[in-house]
C-alpha cells in the first residue's frame, strides 16, 4: 500500500460526526472541535506541534474520568498496563499537550503522537504506525457526558494508549500491525484492521486466574471497562478474529481471551508476519 512519507493533517480522511452523537446538536461544542481542527489541519510530519490550550470544561472532564477510571483499573487492568501508567506518570490535575508527551515518548520508542481531527479510515491509521506515527485526536469528549465516547479522544488516546506505547514491547506491536499493512493485500488489511481492534483495542486476557483488560477501549471507558465480563469471552483465536466483524458505536459483544500478555504479543506478531508473505 502507499505510505505518506511525508504526513500532513490536512490530507486525512476522516469519518463524520453522526447525529447520535452527544455535542451533534451542540454549537459551542461544534465549534471548539473545529477550533482545535484547525491545529491538526495545519500540522505536517517533522514540525512542531502546536499545542491545546484546554479550557475549564474540558479539564474538569479529564478530572472527572480519572476519579472514575483510577480505581476501575486498579480492578480489572492487567500487570503490563499497570506497570506502563505507574512508568509513564500522567498527572491527573491537568491535561499534557502533545509536545509534552511525544517528549517522553520519542527518545524510548521513537513514537510520536500526529495530530489529527477526528476518527480516521483505520488502513490509514495502521498505515502510519510503520512509520513510528500514532495518529490521535486532541479535542475532548463532550461536556454532558464526560464518562462516554462515541470516538477517540484525548482521554482515549492518553489514558488507553500512549502508557503501553510508551513500552518497548507494546511499541514493537504497533509497528509491527503498520509495516504488515504497507505489505497487505486488501483483504489482508481487512484482517489486520479487525485483529487489531481485538487485541490493541479491545484486548482482554486470562491472569491471577481473571479476566484483565489491555485494550485502551476498555481502559479509557467507565463503561466498557465494567461490561467486560459480561461480554461473549471466546477462546483465543487469530484465525477467528480475522473473520470477526465488530461494531465500534455499541459496548462490545464479543471479545478474545488471551493466555496472557506475553503470549498475546508472540502470537500476534507471528501472525502479522505472515501478512503479504
Amino acid at each position: 500500500m502507499q505510505i505518506d512519507g511525508t504526513f500532513r493533517g490536512k490530507d486525512v480522511q476522516l469519518v463524520e460526526l453522526t447525529q447520535d452523537h452527544p455535542g451533534f446538536n451542540d454549537k459551542a461544542y461544534r465549534t471548539r472541535r473545529d477550533e482545535i481542527a484547525g491545529y491538526a489541519a495545519s500540522y505536517t510530519a517533522g514540525a512542531p506541534i502546536e499545542d491545546v490550550a484546554y479550557n475549564a470544561d474540558e479539564q474538569s472532564v479529564w478530572h472527572a474520568v480519572w476519579d472514575k477510571l483510577a480505581p476501575l483499573h486498579e480492578q480489572y487492568a492487567c500487570e503490563a498496563y499497570l506497570r506502563a501508567a505507574e512508568a509513564f506518570g500522567f498527572a491527573h490535575d491537568h491535561i499534557p499537550g502533545f509536545a509534552e508527551i511525544n517528549a517522553r515518548l520519542e527518545p524510548t520508542q521513537r513514537f510520536t503522537l500526529a495530530p489529527v481531527a477526528g476518527l480516521v479510515r483505520p488502513e490509514t491509521f495502521l498505515l502510519q504506525l510503520g512509520q513510528h506515527r500514532f495518529l490521535a485526536t486532541q479535542y475532548m469528549r463532550h461536556g454532558s457526558e464526560p464518562l462516554y465516547t462515541p470516538e477517540p479522544d484525548v482521554v482515549h488516546e492518553y489514558i488507553g494508549h500512549v502508557a503501553l506505547l510508551a513500552s518497548p514491547q507494546h511499541a514493537a506491536l504497533n509497528l509491527a500491525f503498520g509495516r504488515a499493512t504497507e505489505r497487505a493485500t486488501a483483504a489482508e488489511v481487512d484482517a489486520l484492521i479487525r485483529v487489531y481492534w481485538y487485541t490493541i483495542e479491545f484486548g482482554v486476557l486470562q491472569e491471577a486466574d481473571t479476566i484483565k483488560v489491555y485494550g485502551a477501549g476498555h481502559l479509557s471507558s467507565f463503561g466498557e471497562i465494567q461490561r467486560v465480563r459480561e461480554a461473549d469471552l471466546r477462546p483465543w483465536s487469530l484465525a477467528t478474529m480475522a473473520e470477526t466483524s465488530f461494531d465500534p458505536t455499541s459496548y462490545q459483544a464479543q471479545l478474545f481471551v488471551a493466555p496472557s500478555y506475553g503470549q498475546m504479543q508472540r502470537d500476534v506478531l507471528a501472525w502479522l508476519e505472515t501478512i503479504g508473505r
